[in-house]
């Protein structure tokens, strides 16, 4: 049985019981490049998850992933496999994934830039200013985002969707509201409260009390990731796994 589990940092376990994202910032994982730390993997609510339930986890998370990436990665991944529940948890709307010959960089706001070439460098600094657009990127990722729930449907494949930081109505939490560009789905159980702020995985663990690793973190600790799998739980147990 495979649980497969995409996502950005907060999927990957980044800085869960340490201060690393990819494996490759550790000297003794360096070979596994940009993997999650096999450590902060172990504590993440997948990996919880799939132990849980008696699954083998596949996680294909990446720190600073866009949706773009998430996507790919998905779609590349079911080209061959068929897990037996599939979990995702939907980055910030406004990243973006760019080609570069055969380098693929991911964009996001406040990165950390010292390694970019000066070509890629300039792109990104052109797309930092163009990116707020609010009324464009929620509604096109809800389509995406569609799409791969009504192919998984298609697949008979269970899935669960929960949005990390912004909900499907805002670009940016508690600000740039996209309003009524965006028309509300019926995702049946398939996506945790996709439209409501409160429910997202930063939120909704900030509700809980807790509290991120460093003041200057938008990464959670282990028990958060605990909590946060056996919220997740309940609810696959609830209405996807035991359809």
């Amino acid at each position: 049985m495979i649980l497969y589990v995409n996502g950005d940092s907060h999927s990957a376990g980044a800085e869960a019981v340490n201060s690393y994202a990819f494996a490759m910032e550790d000297y003794k994982y360096y070979h596994l490049g940009r993997v999650p730390h096999p450590e902060n993997l172990k504590a993440s609510y997948g990996q919880i998850i799939a132990d849980d339930l008696g699954y083998q986890l596949v996680c294909d998370a990446e720190s600073g992933a866009s949706n773009t990436r998430i996507l790919r990665t998905t779609y590349s991944y079911l080209e061959n496999n068929t897990p037996d529940l599939i979990i995702i948890g939907w980055a910030s709307w406004e990243r973006a994934e760019w080609m570069f010959g055969d380098e693929i960089y991911q964009f996001s706001a406040g990165l950390n830039t010292s390694g970019f070439p000066d070509h890629v460098l300039e792109v990104y600094k052109t797309w930092i200013v163009d990116r707020q657009r609010p009324e464009i990127y929620c509604k096109y990722w809800q389509q995406r985002i569609w799409q791969l729930h009504q192919d998984l449907l298609s697949k008979q494949i269970p899935h669960l969707f929960f949005n990390t930081f912004s909900n499907l109505l805002t670009l940016k939490e508690g600000a740039i509201p996209c309003g009524s560009e965006v028309e509300k789905l019926d995702w049946q159980s398939c996506y945790v409260d996709p439209y409501n702020q409160n429910h997202t995985f930063f939120s909704w663990l900030a509700e809980q009390g807790q509290k991120t690793v460093r003041s200057d973190s938008f990464h959670y600790g282990a028990d958060a990731h605990k909590l946060w799998a056996e919220h997740l739980t309940k609810l696959l147990k609830d209405s996807i796994i035991t359809k």
